[in-house]
């Protein structure tokens, strides 16, 4: 069953549309060329086309919808930062950080190509995903296109996602505290979500202080998201999945349903959703989308 099918309509319609868009972009967006690097484009057509929920590229159209913008730029611009997401997997899967042998419900990149090509594709779709914010097809205004990549390499790096990665290696080694989990989550998982968000904003030309709703509802979003990840880790179905589940119990590494126990980490999780949903009460019926996301975050078996 597909993700998609999982989700409530209108949702599974957008979290279709959204997939099949995504899909046709990286395929045009990545042509194998005829020459030494087929093997280098065909890694990176392996790890971004085809499976993954494609929550954050539907993050930014559907924020981006709210303020009028073009659905070809948001397209535009949940490719880049979901190049950016496929780009930590195909990192995170590789002996030295992970080591895992499936994503979603497929080989992957360093077991079907090798661990050489898996890096330098994962270090290719991160340069492709700035090149495709900077390209002027994606938005006519320069000073967007500046806020997004700057906003973009803020969440990215390493006080974002990658910082926070570098925390869950350490949580390894170091006992942590529900407080340093928090921050890691915040960094590792929610600063991604959270640019895809303001990204739709960005697009729109909502200035800084018109985006403190959207950055509310980003901020807990990310959060029950993570949330919801620790419960399918240790509850839910591997086939469903398509991964490996269980990993952060077998290393031995805290996370919020070890510090808090299930029923209070579901607790915590629909709180934080509904939260999410509130900041979104300036909005009216155009909204709605977001708001079913926020939803089924909670409900979704993957």
């Amino acid at each position: 069953m597909s993700v998609a099918a999982a989700a409530p309509l209108p949702l599974a319609r957008a979290l279709a549309d959204i997939a099949a868009a995504v899909d046709r972009r990286f395929d045009l967006l990545l042509p194998v060329p005829a020459d030494a690097r087929a093997d280098l484009y065909a890694c990176m057509r392996h790890a971004a086309i085809g499976g993954g929920k494609r929550l954050r590229p539907l993050l930014v159209a559907a924020t981006a919808d709210l303020f009028g913008v073009d659905r070809d730029c948001a397209e535009r611009v949940g490719v880049a930062i979901e190049a950016i997401h496929v780009y930590s997997l195909v990192h995170d899967d590789l002996p030295a950080m992970d080591d895992d042998d499936l994503r979603h419900g497929k080989p992957t990149a360093h077991k079907v190509f090798d661990e050489a090509t898996a890096i330098l594709a994962g270090d290719c779709l991160h340069a492709l995903a700035f090149e495709w914010l900077a390209d002027p097809a994606t938005h006519a205004d320069p000073f967007v296109r500046a806020e997004l990549v700057l906003e973009v390499a803020r969440a990215a790096g390493p006080g974002g996602m990658a910082g926070g990665q570098a925390m869950d290696l350490a949580a390894e080694r170091t006992p942590f505290a529900l407080s340093d989990v928090t921050r890691l989550q915040q960094m590792k998982t929610g600063a991604l979500i959270a640019v895809a968000v303001e990204a739709g904003a960005i697009l729109g030309h909502v200035p800084p202080e018109g985006r403190t709703g959207v950055r509310g509802y980003a901020r807990d979003l990310g959060l029950a998201f993570q949330i919801a990840d620790d419960l399918l880790d240790a509850e839910g179905d591997e086939d469903a999945a398509g991964k490996r589940l269980r990993k952060d119990a077998d290393a031995g590494k805290a996370t919020f349903l070890s510090l808090m126990g299930p029923e209070r980490a579901r607790e915590q999780c629909r709180m934080l959703t509904e939260q999410a949903v509130q900041h979104l009460h300036a909005f009216g019926p155009e909204a709605d989308l977001l708001r079913a996301l926020a939803r089924y975050v909670v409900e979704r078996d993957r």
